[in-house]
């Protein structure tokens, strides 16, 4: 700790031995700051303020019909892309910066500036931005923020319509492209359909399927087959057993197994009679002697009738006539045509069941063939019916965007310039200037301490001699030594007191400046 009290209490000699060459410092950077400050041009700001507002009302309502895109993200976006060198050279053109700019490396100079000198910034996490620039000239830095301000809402509005306009051609170009192979794939399905079209008559079913189908039904045909033969079989044997019995020549017996339908019937229902009436009556009650006689009239009739009958037709057979015999004639017939249309489908079935045994090696292939083409016929048909929703949500948001617009951009606080000067400030700068010129003024005395030193005691020049030292002599100050050092001194302190006072005054003149302004 004393070493440390003691190399300050040595530097703080040298700065005094030094004084008067610090002093000069200070005057001389008080007046070049002094004069500087006085010469800096004052700069007026130029604002402004924009809300981009993308909480349209038609959002929620084509939410899923049309394209959402992230607009929040493409606004911050473009609000950090904005002060960009293209967007500069517009800047320059349209605020009339390029007037004053008579070679390239002016123009390089001007946008090097502007994109140092213009400040955006957002306020928070809501979409609104200000603009500012500063300028010596009002006018000048007003019309650089008007012209950032049409480029921001302008070129972000191009920008959509651009990418909307791109999105749009590139969807036109895959759907012809999709169109194109989607038109393949139909023509090679149809061609390989045309091609297979005996092997694919199978309503969408796999091979074997078929082919299982095929035999069942070949084998419930020739089943159906048998049965029809068996039951044609049984009629025939049914008529055979029909002629024998009818084959006589005896016209009495022949005859009982004619019918005569009319007679028939009255002689059955008063056989029935009779029957109740015996169970109530003896035979010698009249009306069952009546009913008797009524019998055996209406049976004399029928025979007479049959007689008649047969004696019309001497060539005929009394089997023609009976009606046993022409309803076993009509079965036996349709037996016939029943056997032949069975015939006619087990042949079918047969030869159905035959092709696609014999096509067992290739059907499969086919089949895969199939398969593969259906595939690549789905998928591109898949892909251009999303490719024509997509065509149409694009279109539906560039015309919604057209209409109403998802982004509204509200220009809150128009270009305006500052009425008073806002940089630089004056009064900070020169006492910024006061301080450096203090601060400048110590410096350069302890650099003078340091470059030619002195030692003020025995101790210090032991320590860098290394030497002994024997002894010291006292200074003993004259009467006119000791008034010449009262008056150098006076003169120092009326140098730092003037130092001051100019710092004063400077003080004093900028403040009033400032307010002037």
């Amino acid at each position: 700790m004393n070493e440390i009290v003691e190399q300050l209490r040595r530097a703080l000699r040298d700065i005094w031995l030094h004084r008067w060459m610090g002093l000069i410092a200070a005057w001389l950077i008080v007046i070049v700051g002094a004069v500087s400050v006085y010469l800096m041009p004052d700069q007026y700001e130029a604002s402004a303020r924009v809300y981009v507002d993308t909480q349209s009302v038609l959002k929620p309502l084509m939410s899923g019909l049309t394209v959402e895109p992230n607009l929040d993200q493409q606004i911050a976006m473009m609000s950090r892309t904005l002060i960009s060198r293209p967007n500069i050279e517009k800047v320059v053109g349209m605020s009339d910066l390029n007037l004053t700019a008579k070679t390239n490396d002016q123009t390089e100079s001007q946008i090097d500036y502007l994109t140092r000198a213009i400040d955006l910034r957002s306020s928070g996490g809501i979409n609104l931005y200000t603009i500012a620039f500063r300028n010596s000239n009002p006018e000048s830095a007003r019309k650089v923020v008007q012209s950032l301000l049409t480029i921001f809402v302008e070129s972000n509005l191009g920008n959509k319509r651009k990418d909307s306009d791109t999105a749009r051609r590139f969807i036109d170009d895959q759907i012809k492209s999709y169109e194109q192979k989607l038109t393949q794939a139909e023509n090679a399905l149809k061609e390989f359909k045309i091609n297979n079209l005996s092997t694919m008559q199978g309503n969408g079913k796999d091979y074997f399927v078929q082919m299982s189908e095929a035999g069942n039904e070949l084998a419930t045909a020739r089943l159906s087959l048998q049965e029809a033969e068996n039951g044609r079989n049984a009629l025939r044997r049914q008529m055979a057993g029909e002629d024998t019995v009818f084959l006589n020549s005896n016209a009495e017996s022949s005859s009982q197994g004619v019918a005569v339908p009319e007679l028939d019937s009255r002689i059955a229902a008063l056989k029935h009679n009779l029957d109740e009436m015996r169970l109530r009556f003896t035979d010698a009650y009249p009306d069952i002697i009546s009913t008797k006689r009524i019998i055996a009239e209406l049976e004399s009739q029928k025979k007479a009738e049959i007689a008649a009958m047969v004696k019309a037709t001497p060539g005929r057979s009394p089997l023609s006539a009976n009606p046993v015999y022409q309803q076993l004639q009509v079965q036996f017939a349709q037996a016939e045509s029943d056997v032949a249309s069975l015939q006619t489908r087990v042949a079918a079935y047969e030869a159905r069941y035959n092709k696609l045994k014999s096509a067992a090696n290739n059907v499969p292939k086919i089949e895969a063939d199939l398969q593969q083409l259906n595939r690549d016929y789905e998928v591109n048909k898949a892909n251009y019916e999303k490719l024509i929703g997509r065509r149409e949500s694009a279109q539906m948001s560039s015309d919604m965007d057209a209409s109403a617009g998802l982004v509204e951009f509200r220009v809150i606080d128009p270009p305006r310039v500052s009425p008073r000067p806002v940089a630089p400030n004056r009064v900070l700068l020169i006492s910024m200037v006061f301080l450096g010129a203090l601060a400048g003024g110590i410096g350069v005395a302890f650099l003078m301490g340091q470059v030619r030193p002195t030692f003020s005691d025995r101790k210090a020049l032991r320590e860098i001699s290394g030497l002994p030292i024997l002894g010291t002599v006292t200074m003993i100050w004259t009467d006119g030594q000791v008034r010449t050092r009262r008056r150098k001194l006076t003169w120092f302190v009326a140098g730092a007191s003037g130092l001051a006072c100019l710092y004063g005054a400077g003080l004093a003149f900028f403040l009033a400046h400032s307010v002037a302004a």
